[in-house]
């Protein structure tokens, strides 16, 4: 598929998405950011630290943009979808945890 292919709803790109994420290292990185996103985003909120919410970008997509550069050499989806590749995150990871992906 194209990066110029556009998606009429998210269950077309979900199967796209996956195929920019063949590599297991690159879906590895985009676990570990999320489970950081989500350890931080707590903490945050908890302690009341709320300035650490600013950092949760740069935590998920660091870790996933390496993933993409280093290990599967290619651009992130979200250049190109940005609200189907966020939400393709969530969907892999939830897909990582339960075991229908292998990483």
């Amino acid at each position: 598929m194209s990066d110029q292919q556009t998606f009429r709803n998210f269950q077309e790109f979900y199967p796209y998405y996956l195929e920019e994420h063949s590599d297991v290292m690159c879906r590895r990185l985009h676990f570990i950011g999320s489970l950081l996103v989500l350890i931080v985003a707590a903490w945050s909120l908890i302690s009341g630290a709320l300035i650490w919410l600013l950092a949760l970008p740069f935590i998920g997509y660091g870790f996933a943009w390496v993933g993409h550069f280093k290990f599967e050499k290619n651009r992130p989806a979200t250049f190109k979808h940005p609200f189907y590749s966020l939400l393709g995150d969530w969907v892999m990871f939830r897909d990582m945890l339960t075991g229908r992906i292998r990483f």
